[in-house]
């Protein structure tokens, strides 16, 4: 149910024109659709956001010999402590939350098993391989007491992807409003924030693909101010004898979650709709239940085509964009 890309009405003469910029960030490819006086300031805005995406990505990247995040787990590779900056602890606080949240579902150190796992392969890992991963996963092996991340056993890691492009999209976000662009989207590979409306009023149409069904669309959201974010299954998969193994995987087995396809939620922050949208793929089934408790606005398909949840007719949340 990844969203596909928006569509916009065709806008009268006016004050704003909409201008929009594509680029690659973060593994992903992104667009950025931005309402400005004129080409000038929509590139100040471009530039300012891109580079805003640049900096996380290079802070946060896994792949970044020289990233924050490869020093963290060189420390972790050895067992030892590290200090870490504001921004930095704000993420692991949420991390933390998450896990919390989730039951220990949401695990920020479960990407170490990406070492067995390989989706392009189209083979499962040895039962032993994922097992032998185990005792390195768990939020409880760590110690954080702000700012320092103390880790207990040798050979773990920290990964933020599941928080990393979200934040990305509502940093960008941000950054566009400082510059006083108040009306577009930011799309990070299906991540999104909407700033505004339209000038005319008109929220802003997101396509949700089907995920199982090419080409076909589960229906349509409409937001007028906020951010959407999707999690599902089939983005990575193995299919073994018609069962299908996604890249979703429980920190607690090692193996992938069943039950749900995609979920999708709206929320006020890309990093919220996020880490909801991917808790409630690692609660398989009960992932739907667990949404409609936290009363927010949601769409799930499970894997036997059923769907769940509600969104409603436009989304609004957030900043409210200046008339």
């Amino acid at each position: 149910m990844m969203p596909s890309e928006p569509e916009y009405p065709h806008m009268p003469p006016g004050l704003l024109s909409l201008h929009s910029h594509r680029f690659s960030a973060m593994g992903t490819a992104c667009i950025l659709h931005l309402y400005a006086a004129d080409q000038v300031r929509a590139a100040s805005g471009f530039a300012a956001a891109t580079a805003e995406i640049d900096r996380i990505e290079r802070k946060y990247s896994r792949y970044d010999s020289d990233s924050l995040l490869s020093a963290i787990n060189r420390v972790g590779a050895a067992s030892g402590e590290i200090e870490v900056d504001d921004e930095t602890a704000a993420l692991l606080d949420y991390a933390f939350a998450c896990h919390a949240k989730s039951g220990g579902a949401f695990d920020i150190t479960a990407g170490i098993l990406r070492k067995c796992w390989d989706f392009s392969s189209g083979r499962l890992p040895e039962a032993e391989a994922v097992a032998s991963l185990l005792p390195r996963i768990g939020l409880d092996k760590l110690g954080w007491r702000r700012p320092r991340l103390r880790f207990d056993v040798a050979g773990m890691e920290i990964d933020l992807g599941g928080i990393g492009k979200e934040y990305a999209v509502d940093r960008a976000a941000s950054v566009l409003r400082e510059a006083g662009i108040d009306q577009g989207l930011v799309d990070l590979g299906g991540d999104m924030a909407v700033l505004g409306p339209h000038p005319d009023g008109e929220p802003w149409r997101i396509g949700l693909r089907h995920p199982r069904q090419a080409d076909a669309l589960v229906t349509q959201a409409a937001v007028g101010c906020g951010a959407l974010a999707t999690s599902g299954d089939y983005e990575r998969c193995i299919e073994i004898a018609g069962r299908r193994f996604g890249h979703i995987l429980d920190p607690r087995t090692g193996w992938p979650v069943e039950g749900l396809a995609s979920v999708t939620v709206l929320g006020a922050s890309c990093m919220v709709a996020g880490s909801a949208a991917t808790i409630a793929m690692l609660k398989g089934r009960a992932g739907g239940a667990w949404l409609r408790s936290l009363d927010i606005a949601h769409l799930w398909v499970d894997t036997d085509g059923r769907q769940g949840g509600a969104l409603p007719a436009v989304f609004e949340a957030g900043p409210t964009p200046r008339r």
